[in-house]
């Protein structure tokens, strides 16, 4: 029995190995090379057959970002880096091992990559389909029923009293607060907490879904901004010569003493880093977390209370008062980009959209310009009455808000993109302009107005995101203490390093150019194909065929007269000089005449004239 034993032990050790192991060399795990790229291009072939709107989005999880041209750009500059190497500090040997690298592919690195971009590919369809299941919510606008019906005549009043239901019927209210004002008003990142302020030294916080007061203290001096740290349980304000921090009981935690007489603050989530700007010009970014002042900049343009961050990439955007707008990041002493928005006019407010393509500039013009950050060029504009726009507002949806005067418009999503004829809605707060902030509320059709008497809630359909992501930190309005404590921990873990903050917020993490020389020699290629293109339409200018003027302004010589208008040779000093003289003269006669009038003439004051 014991030799049976054995022998079937032998026997069952010899066994064949299993159907799914490849010998040396293959994949020995998974599919093989051939069927991943069979599978890679039935993936390939079923993105290609979806609607434009849905392909769109699987390669928003696929690229990782909607900016897939940046990744493309610099997957290409890496290609030349590879084809115009420079090997001028190798030796020979090295030169040819590369070039035999070069010339024998790697196929196991091959397929490595294969493997991964197919599973990302897999992955990202299977996100886009989770996403179009869990976002079953859409941002519903206000649509008329037929071309007689406009939604700009629909009230608060009607909204209230016949089409909304109670729980959102009692968003729309009227605050009245004539003792402290003029108020303003700010909202955290989940939209339940609404911090309000006002210029006499009045603070409070509202819990917006009960109505009720959580915080209300007085800091008996003037009060120029407020803001939300990362919670609701902490906020910072600009008092009179100082910016304090509170907690959400109105105990006063820490004074900022290096931040004086700051009229703007903006708070960065994902960074920890409080900015704030005021009369010195000087911007400045303080990491809440240490305490530590973490970069300081002078604008040099003079006092700035028009102060904006980009969702899209957390560049800080400043409102001038000579007109122009400049993105900083900490990183930088200078500027990154200076747009003159509004000639001649201040800018009066700033508003960006969520996916940071688009800014709203309002001027002293009355005025509010809509530019492509893309570009940086200005797309179209919209003129405002009543007084210039004081306070703008993008919605998560892309409803744009305008306060002007004692009026608020506000505009639909398109109305960035393409101008439209008329307003998506509006409402008038007549008595209680100008007004001094307008803020759409998070995750909800709710916007807030700060205005002289108070604060004012107005309902806006279709302005907030209906699906809520519960993985972003501080969004959630329903949390509790144990998951807001959870949330800091997991928000300092992953709190970004201030130098990350730039233009193209894609280029981290990526792979830098190898080659600086390939690189420098690439940026003057640019620079010299822009050069060309401004000359080519400079002399296409110079070569435009000349209006033809009416009345024999068209005439021969009238275009040599207007074009040697401008020409300063000897016999136009000469005429210039004999100019000067016969006006010398002139003014010597007048005041010979002045002197043979006696200062003692009976004749009143006002007849002299005829005498």
């Amino acid at each position: 029995m014991a030799k049976d034993k054995h022998q079937s032990s032998t026997t069952t050790s010899k066994k064949a190995p299993p159907p799914h192991k490849k010998q040396a060399g293959g994949i020995t795990r998974g599919k093989s090379h051939a069927q991943l790229l069979v599978q890679r291009k039935s993936l390939k072939k079923d993105l290609h057959s979806l609607p434009s709107d849905e392909r769109s989005r699987v390669l928003t999880h696929f690229h990782g970002s909607e900016r897939s041209d940046l990744s493309k750009q610099r997957l290409k500059n890496l290609k030349d880096d590879d084809r115009h190497r420079n090997t001028t500090h190798l030796s020979d040997y090295q030169v040819k091992s590369l070039n035999k690298r070069r010339a024998k592919p790697n196929m196991a690195l091959q397929r490595q990559m294969h493997r991964r971009e197919t599973k990302r590919l897999q992955n990202a369809m299977e996100a886009a389909d989770a996403e179009e299941i869990l976002h079953a919510h859409t941002a519903g606008l206000v649509e008329p029923d037929n071309d007689m019906e406009k939604t700009i005549q629909l009230t608060q009043r009607s909204l209230k009293n016949e089409h909304l239901e109670e729980n959102v019927a009692r968003n729309i209210y009227d605050l009245e607060l004539n003792d402290y004002g003029p108020y303003k008003l700010r909202y955290d990142r989940s939209g339940r907490l609404a911090l309000l302020y006002g210029s006499r030294g009045h603070v409070g916080i509202i819990d917006q879904h009960t109505l009720a007061l959580q915080t209300e203290f007085f800091v008996q001096e003037s009060v120029r901004d407020a803001c939300f740290l990362h919670n609701g349980s902490m906020m910072a304000v600009s008092q009179e010569n100082n910016v304090f921090i509170y907690d959400g009981d109105g105990t006063e935690v820490h004074r900022l003493d290096g931040h004086r007489r700051v009229g703007g603050m903006e708070f960065l989530p994902y960074h920890w880093l409080l900015a704030t700007i005021g009369n010195t010009g000087v911007l400045q970014y303080q990491d809440t977390s240490t305490g530590n002042l973490v970069s300081q900049h002078r604008t040099k343009l003079g006092p700035c209370h028009a102060i904006r961050q980009n969702p899209f990439n957390s560049v800080l955007h400043l409102g001038h008062t000579n007109g122009t707008v400049t993105l900083w990041s900490p990183s930088s002493s200078e500027y990154l980009v200076k747009m003159l928005c509004h000639k001649g006019s201040p800018i009066t407010s700033l508003a960006i959209d969520r996916s940071g393509r688009y800014m709203a500039t309002g001027g002293g013009d009355s005025k509010v310009k809509i530019f492509d950050l893309r570009m940086f060029k200005e797309v179209h504009s919209y003129n405002t009455y009543g007084g210039a726009p004081t306070c703008l507002d993008i919605s998560q949806t892309g409803i744009l808000g305008i306060g002007h005067g004692c009026h608020t418009t506000f505009w639909r999503p398109e109305a960035l993109k393409v101008k439209m004829k008329e307003p998506y809605m509006k409402h008038q707060l007549s008595g209680k302009g100008p007004l001094e902030s307008l803020r759409f509320r998070p995750f909800e059709d709710v916007c807030g107005i700060g205005h002289a008497r108070g604060l004012s809630s107005i309902v806006i359909p279709g302005s907030g995101e209906p699906n809520l992501d519960s993985m972003e930190h501080f969004t959630n309005p329903y949390m509790d203490s144990k998951q807001r404590r959870e949330a800091e921990v997991r928000s300092l873990l992953e709190k970004l390093s201030p130098d990350m903050i730039g233009l193209d917020p894609d280029s981290v993490g990526g792979i830098e150019e190898s080659n600086l020389i390939q690189k420098q020699q690439r940026l003057r290629h640019l620079a010299e194909e822009a050069d060309a293109k401004k000359s080519a339409d400079n002399e296409a200018a110079k070569n435009k065929k000349e209006k033809k003027r009416m009345r024999g302004r068209s005439k021969i010589a009238k275009k040599l007269g207007r074009k040697q208008k401008n020409i300063v040779d000897e016999n136009m000093l000469k005429l210039k000089e004999l100019r000067d003289k016969e006006k010398a003269e002139r003014e010597e006669r007048r005041r010979e005449l002045n002197d043979h009038i006696s200062e003692d003439d009976e004749a009143p004051a006002a007849l002299k004239r005829f005498f």
